[in-house]
């Protein structure tokens, strides 16, 4: 491993974990492309990653034509007082006209039809005035029209041989209307990744399970679940594995023979019950263990073979801060993307923090309000506790505090970070 050695003890001070900025150095530096690529066709593929370079075979638009219902004439032919031109010709969409606009002489036109030669600007129907004069059709333009206005110029869009989207690429509603307009039906994009979702510990029962006292429900698989639908992956739930530390291992070591990445959620420290990590150790390589973060300090990563390894701690707002800072850059590069940043604002603070630990980079759960002036502000969830899914719930995003900051007053700038950054609508 390049960088920090790796810590094996949980209770070293912050200052001894690996930071915030050093996990994403070891993470980028870890993890490479690992989908291979398939062709689907173009409504098979939002939000999947693009596997080629996507440029315009030709103009886009092909052909100078018509942005509005009007008139199309020569621009040259106009003076300020207006025009009063005779109507030569008329052209619908999806018709195209070989006869030149004589001088002086206007076209009936129709929005996306093309220009006919010879003319240079449209003017809008609503704004002119038509008239009949010894059995000929005539129309009024009125003055103030620019040469050009009203008309959309071949290649305006996308000019052939521009590249529209490249490799790696999310592919959004927007994204595919652009590949449509280049009339490519079939693209090349990157396979979904196999990703088994793993939850431990013998107190987690399913909903719909009957529970008793020192039982929880297991919230972080649909937590993680719905998280991961945020990307392009194939997700197996494996159900919840016992605190068994044969079971643990003979679980890891049969999934990394199947699937490219393996989640886990819980057993991330080391205690007596704790086995993810010990089996882990004994199977594969861990790159990354004990982060100086709160919360989610205990989070894993390493290998089983070809296999990532992801291991999420078991409350579910640290699972949750892991995920999005740390889990998802690396899933999207082994689908083949980009390492993920999260996007991010620096907003006025609505809240006091007197004292916090230094040598640590803390996430709040954040929601942005309004005050009496109009100014939005960033406030926190009032209740720092990490298995508390109402904070996650009410939250807009996170507030990321770096290690440096020791105090918070109301009115200091604090980064904000929105769900909607990390694909949670």
């Amino acid at each position: 491993m390049t960088g920090k050695t790796l810590l094996d003890d949980c209770f070293l001070h912050d200052k001894d974990r690996l930071r915030h900025h050093e996990a994403l150095t070891i993470l980028e530096e870890r993890v490479s492309r690992l989908a291979n690529q398939e062709t689907v066709r173009l409504e098979d593929a939002l939000e999947r990653l693009l596997a080629e370079t996507i440029t315009a075979p030709r103009n886009i638009p092909l052909a100078d034509n018509s942005a509005v219902d009007g008139y199309a004439f020569r621009h040259a032919d106009f003076d300020d007082a207006g025009g009063f031109f005779p109507l030569q010709q008329r052209i619908a969409a999806g018709h195209t006209s070989d006869l030149e606009l004589a001088p002086w002489a206007a076209a009936r036109i129709f929005t996306g039809a093309v220009m006919p030669p010879g003319a240079d600007t449209v003017a809008m129907q609503e704004d002119c005035e038509t008239h009949q004069q010894d059995g000929k059709d005539f129309v009024i333009i009125p003055q103030g029209l620019k040469k050009g206005a009203n008309c959309r110029r071949a290649g305006e869009d996308v000019a052939e041989g521009a590249t529209i989207l490249g490799e790696g690429q999310r592919l959004r509603p927007q994204d595919l209307a652009a590949i449509a307009s280049t009339g490519q039906a079939e693209i090349s994009v990157f396979r979904k990744l196999k990703v088994a979702l793993v939850s431990t510990g013998d107190e987690l029962r399913r909903p719909g399970d009957l529970i008793t006292v020192g039982d929880v429900y297991d919230s972080n698989h649909f937590l993680l679940r719905g998280l991961c639908a945020t990307l392009p992956l194939e997700i197996t739930d494996l159900g919840i594995i016992r605190d068994d530390a044969v079971l643990v291992e003979r679980t890891l070591k049969e999934t990394a023979q199947t699937f490219d990445v393996v989640l886990t959620t819980g057993g991330a420290s080391r205690g007596e019950e704790d086995h993810m990590l010990t089996a882990l150790d004994r199977l594969g390589n861990r790159h990354m263990w004990q982060l100086a973060i709160k919360p989610g300090r205990p989070m894993m990563f390493g290998q089983i073979g070809a296999c990532t390894f992801l291991g999420l701690p078991g409350n579910p707002v640290a699972a949750m801060v892991c995920f999005l800072n740390y889990v998802r850059p690396v899933l999207n590069v082994l689908a083949g993307g980009d390492f993920l940043q999260p996007q991010s604002f620096l907003i006025p603070a609505a809240f006091d923090v007197p004292k916090k630990k230094p040598d640590r980079r803390e996430f709040y759960r954040g929601f942005l309000q309004t005050d009496d002036e109009g100014r939005t502000l960033a406030n926190k969830f009032m209740r720092d506790g990490s298995g508390l899914i109402t904070g996650l719930r009410e939250a807009d995003g996170l507030i990321e505090i770096p290690e440096e900051v020791t105090e918070i007053r109301r009115g200091d700038l604090v980064r904000f970070l929105p769900f909607s950054g990390f694909g949670i609508r």
